[in-house]
This record gives C-alpha cells, structure tokens and sequence, in this order.
C-alpha cells in the first residue's frame, strides 16, 4: 500500500491573521448594520413617544400578558417575618400636596364623582397580606401590605370600567390599569406597611399596592381614582415602557 501522507501544518500566524481579517470583516458588516438599524429606528414616526416598531413589540407583549392573566391566580404571598423596608424608589408626585386634598380621594365612574375620605376608607373590611413589591430593575422585596381591597371600594360606591385610571393629588404621576388588574383580589388601596402607618415617602395616607403588577403601577400618594372605558394615560408608558407591565 502507498504510505499516506499528512497534510502539512498550517502556520498558527497566518491561521490567526486570517481569523482577525474574517472577525473584522463581520463586526464591520454588524457594526453596520446596526448603525442603519439606529437611524431607521430614529427616523420611525412615534407612538405614544416612542417609535412605532417599539410601540409594537410592546403591543405584542401586552396581548401575551393579558391572554395568560387570570383572576383568580395570585402573586405568591409569604409569611409576616420575610417582610422588609423597600427602597423608596421614585419620589414623583410626593412634593408639597396641595391642601386638604391629602385626607381625601376623588373618585369616578360615569360622569359621578365624589370626593371620600381615608378615614371613611379606613372603616371598610381591612385586608393584609405579604407580597414582594417587584422592580423592572430587577430588584424585589417582600412586603406586609394592609389596606382595603379596590374591588370593595368600587363594588361600595358602584363604579365600573374597561380601566382604572390613578392620580397622585398633584397630577404629577398617574398610572392606567386594566380593570381586571384593578379588581384583583390583592390589590389594595393601602394605608399600612410592615405593621405601621405609611410614611410619607411611601405615598401616606394611602396608595396603591397590585402585586400583579411591576412597582412601576404601585402608584404613591392617591389623590384621584377614575373608572373609565377609554385607555388612560400612564407616566411610563409615555416614556417608552410597557403600558400593561404585568407580572
């Protein structure tokens, strides 16, 4: 049999020149390619001040959250001693209430409106409960909420809706809710946290907490509640984020 023969060994230089040469060549060609996919993105109309591509996948995810919500599944609830200070992350809306506004809510539904006040609020059936306050940081916490539940409130002064719109007194943060989330059956209108009165960097004498939800939507410091059929505005989504944000 003829002997075989190897093939000669390829110098480890130029094998390494030609690796460099090829991942230039394709960064480059990347590198490009994402250039002009910044300037398309730039150039875009906007929705709801953001370009629309964005607005889309955005959409997108939205109708995936709200198909897999359910009402009766619940942000997972822990026991009283896991319980911590949460950052106070945000501080919008918090500034210098205007007066005799803070004891007070103005709330709405078809053309009703009326003003309650936390203290009639604060004699309806009080619910607590232990859920972690979640981020779109990434960070979460595990908090003793207590409060009273939105869907008594609406059910007590007969307001309904396809939303829920939020209002610090101020109307300098709002937050816009589906209905469903709204009247979930762990979201309260809380005056409460970890066994003591609300401070007021965490939005005393009452705010929002919908475990359902990112931390985005817990809304500090209510002034107004509107029911409505029309989509409300919300301070992030104006800002590029998720209008729906659900867990």
């Amino acid at each position: 049999m003829p002997e075989q023969t190897r093939p000669a060994a390829r110098d480890p230089v130029v094998q390494m020149r030609q690796m460099t040469r090829r991942s230039l060549f394709t960064g480059s060609i990347a590198a490009g390619a994402g250039m002009l996919g910044l300037t398309w993105l730039g150039a875009t109309a906007e929705d709801e001040g953001i370009p629309w591509p964005l607005r889309r996948v955005l959409t997108l995810n939205e109708g995936l959250a709200r198909a897999a919500f359910r009402q009766q599944s619940t942000a997972s609830e822990f026991a009283a001693q896991a319980a911590e200070e949460p950052r106070v992350n945000g501080s919008i809306g918090l500034d210098n209430p205007p007066p005799g506004t803070a004891a007070q809510i103005q709330v709405s539904s078809a053309g009703r409106e009326l003003r309650v006040g936390v203290d009639v609020l604060k004699r309806m059936t009080r619910v607590e409960h232990t859920t972690e306050l979640k981020c779109i940081e990434g960070w979460s916490t595990p908090v003793t909420w207590a409060g009273i539940r939105l869907r008594d409130v609406a059910e007590h002064f007969r307001l309904a809706g396809s939303y829920v719109a939020l209002e610090t007194p101020d109307r300098a943060y709002y937050v816009g809710l589906d209905a469903a989330s709204a009247l979930h059956p762990q979201t309260l209108l809380c005056f409460e946290m970890n066994g003591e009165p609300l401070s007021s960097d965490h939005g005393a004498p009452l705010r929002l907490v919908i475990p359902v939800k990112y931390g985005i939507k817990n809304l500090k410091r209510i002034g107004s509640i509107r029911f409505t059929e029309d989509r409300p505005a919300d301070y992030w989504a104006e800002r590029g984020y998720d209008w729906y944000a659900g867990l």
